[in-house]
């Protein structure tokens, strides 16, 4: 799918999966996040063939002009699971609204487990 914007030069196109790799970059590009994970074994399984590591775990549902983003992620020990949280959700606000010019309205982060 595609999320879709008009603008005074014309139609602007996105896809999600350009969309999963910034917030891909933006999630890993966080202190204390080890990696991203897929949520189910049948994403897994389809995602062991792809060779872009960063839109694993990510996954991007739009309704109009409004982007939603759900994170699956494996955190560091000995950090602040809440701190390290609030800040990968800025983060991926921030570089999806400015990469798509377009408004996230919310970004959940979901913690699949804890690496040492």
């Amino acid at each position: 799918m595609t999320v879709d914007t008009n603008n005074y030069y014309g139609n602007i196109s996105i896809s999600d999966d350009a969309i999963r790799v910034v917030a891909g970059y933006a999630v890993l590009d966080c202190y204390g996040v080890v990696d991203l994970v897929s949520k189910t074994f049948k994403d897994s399984a389809r995602e062991l063939f792809n060779k872009e590591s960063y839109s694993r775990g990510i996954k991007v549902r739009h309704l109009d002009n409004r982007i939603f983003i759900d994170v699956y992620c494996i955190m560091k020990y000995g950090v602040s699971i809440s701190a390290v949280s609030e800040s990968l959700k800025k983060s991926v606000k921030y570089s999806v609204e400015n990469f798509t010019g377009m408004i996230v309205d919310s970004v959940n982060v979901h913690v699949v487990g804890v690496r040492v």
